[in-house]
């Protein structure tokens, strides 16, 4: 590993922490509105180690734990964090809220905040992406939770058959919401690629250079032709589902050790043991977060809500 490569891993992983830290920070202070945040907080290590192998061009798809995919991508953390405080300044002027950023130029085709929805979505952009024969792919964010919805196994099978160059990355979490997926799922999560002939890959989501070496191969073989593959990235959320989820479902030992585990403070520890980095840089990429996510907050704070007469453009019926 490369010291330049570590530190920007680190960077944005740490990005992300920092992210969604000060969003439940901000919402203590009464400073956002409503309580339904999906914070990603633990699995920071899946949108980093996935979004380092994509290109200039390639395309992704999100979920509604989307904030890290993207920050990971490259998003201004300053309109993100407008969009989630409800200001015209965000990315949907306000109007898409947590579950709903997108920004096409960077070929983050939105967030979405049904179980699964993104997934034809990529579908239909990985088969744009071949019938342009473009060298373009697309990658496709989405729960374990989502790997029981229909259109999972309906896209699959359809991305097989035409071998389009998109791949799934299902960051398995153990919990779909309150769900233990042992009550679930007959089979592992990647164990489901073998009924549609393609690649099933089963990785460490808490190890950002295991996500990132399945990623480039998975990438690599969608990019030269020879269709999807299926990345099943074991991860955790320190946090419950939402706000308003306390898990009661999950016992405190279990939290722990997963915590234990976490993606940032591994690869700080791993980096600094190993000599690729040193601990005055990374506490310098520690100073530059702060200051992002200060400047972020002010910029959302002080932009306006959307004017009331805005209310209904953009809404399609």
């Amino acid at each position: 590993m490369e010291a330049r490569e570590v530190l920007d891993l680190y960077r944005k992983m740490l990005l992300i922490r920092r992210f969604e830290e000060r969003i439940l920070e901000t919402f203590l202070q009464g400073k956002v509105a409503g309580s339904m945040f999906h914070l990603c907080v633990g699995q920071e290590a899946v949108a980093v180690g996935v979004c380092a192998q994509l290109a200039e061009g390639d395309l992704l798809t999100s979920n509604h734990r989307g904030h890290g995919h993207m920050l990971a991508r490259g998003g201004d953390p300053k309109r993100m964090m407008a969009e989630v405080f409800g200001k015209v300044t965000g990315y949907c002027r306000g109007k898409g809220g947590s579950m709903h950023i997108a920004d096409l130029s960077l070929g983050h085709l939105g967030a979405n905040g049904v179980v699964g929805g993104g997934i034809p979505i990529a579908t239909g952009a990985a088969l744009a992406c071949s019938l342009r024969a473009s060298r373009s792919i697309v990658a496709c964010f989405f729960g374990d939770g989502a790997v029981n919805e229909g259109i999972f196994h309906e896209s699959l099978n359809i991305a097989s058959i035409w071998k389009l160059p998109v791949i799934y990355v299902c960051e398995n979490n153990l919990y779909a919401l309150s769900t233990q997926m042992e009550h679930t799922h007959a089979v592992p999560v990647h164990a489901r690629a073998a009924a549609y002939g393609i690649p099933g890959m089963s990785v460490d989501g808490m190890d950002v250079m295991a996500v990132r070496d399945a990623a480039a191969a998975a990438i690599d073989r969608a990019r030269s032709g020879g269709g999807p593959t299926l990345l099943e990235c074991r991860t955790y959320r320190f946090y419950g589902h939402g706000r308003g989820d306390p898990s009661p479902y999950r016992t405190r030992a279990e939290e722990e050790e997963w915590k234990k585990r976490c993606p940032v403070a591994h690869l700080r520890s791993q980096s600094l043991s190993q000599g690729i980095v040193t601990e005055e840089e990374l506490s310098r990429i520690d100073a530059e977060i702060s200051g992002i996510l200060d400047e972020a907050v002010r910029y959302a704070d002080t932009s306006e809500y959307l004017p009331r007469e805005e209310i209904t453009t953009d809404v399609y019926v």
